[in-house]
């Protein structure tokens, strides 16, 4: 009888991450390919880019492909049945998995799996974009945030770079004072004159990522007392908070379950984001436990699929999932 091998899948807008586990736990493969965000990517190249990161972790495991007997795909940007149905399409055409066993949501969740170890609570995602995810032990749920930086990802590393770009060009015209972002943004953008910078988002394409980048700036700067960059760092942690005490209030949730994990390049940026963040979180939701992440998303998935197949295998997978996080990280 062949071994039981699962599939777990975190699928982003900057890669698409891959973990061959075992119904132990151990992992087998590790691949990685680019983006395949439904938001970010076409159809055709989030297909593409699948493919790559299974065929990777296929190749690296040793082990001859075949369908996997479970699969869980946390892939950002799907939010919708008609999403999900187009990620199973994918799946399915390409005898990736079980089709019996095919279970498809958006990345938040795969985040909350994998930094409480697949028990029920919340889970905050300050990167890129910022978005919140709780779950229930009996399967209620409710997302806030999320929708993208057209939209929203208020508190996030975006956030920052487009306030301190809006603070600088209030600062070029008189209408606030001045400020020490005036000349960080524009050598990290390679100009010398404010009134250049209309060129680059408008014109060269600086987009979503590259405002991202703009963060450890303001974040140094904020550091280092500039008022117009504290500014945007406090008013970046009550984006963060809000989006935790309003998932909060709409969740039954029960005692053992006010557990908080927070995850994303921005949370972890240091220690004067995280706390002031854990400050701003105390503030509105002071009953909130707050807890490192266990696990990496990909790895959150993982256990999601073990789920699927057998919910008690889940929980045995959890210690040796626990080793391998590290290298998988």
């Amino acid at each position: 009888m062949a071994e039981i091998v699962v599939l777990g899948v975190d699928g982003g807008g900057t890669s698409t991450r891959v973990v061959l586990a075992d119904h132990d736990g151990t992992v087998l493969g590790y691949g990685r390919a680019g983006p395949s965000s439904l938001d970010g990517v076409d159809l055709e190249t989030t297909t593409r880019h699948i493919t790559e990161a299974v065929d990777s972790a296929w190749q690296d495991s040793g082990l001859r492909p075949r369908p996997v007997d479970a699969s869980f795909w946390g892939m950002a940007g799907v939010a919708s049945a008609r999403d999900r149905d187009l990620i199973r399409d994918v799946v399915l055409a390409g005898r990736v998995s079980d089709p019996h066993h095919v279970g498809i949501d958006h990345d938040i969740r795969i985040a909350l799996a994998g930094g409480l170890g697949n028990r029920p609570g919340i889970v905050l995602i300050a990167g890129t974009g910022s978005s919140c995810y709780g779950r229930t032990s009996t399967g209620e749920s409710v997302r806030v945030g999320g929708w993208g930086h057209v939209l929203d990802d208020g508190g996030s590393s975006y956030f920052l770079g487009l306030e301190a770009v809006k603070a600088v060009v209030r600062s070029a015209d008189g209408r606030r004072g001045p400020t020490s972002l005036t000349n960080a943004v524009l050598s990290r953008y390679g100009i010398a004159d404010v009134q250049e910078i209309m060129h680059e988002l408008y014109a060269a394409g600086s987009g979503k990522s590259d405002l991202a980048a703009l963060a450890p700036v303001v974040l140094a700067a904020a550091e280092d007392g500039d008022e117009a960059a504290r500014s945007i760092v406090e008013a970046a942690f009550e984006e963060l908070a809000g989006l935790v005490s309003v998932a909060c209030s709409r969740l039954a949730l029960g005692s053992a379950e006010r557990r908080l994990t927070v995850t994303g390049g921005l949370a972890h940026s240091g220690a004067y984001f995280r706390d002031g963040l854990y400050r701003a979180v105390a503030a509105k939701v002071p009953w909130i436990q707050v807890q490192e992440p266990l696990l990496p998303p990909v790895l959150g998935a993982v256990l999601l699929a073990l789920e699927l197949l057998d919910p008690p295998s889940a929980a045995r997978a959890l210690p040796a999932l626990l080793r391998a996080s590290r290298a998988v990280a």
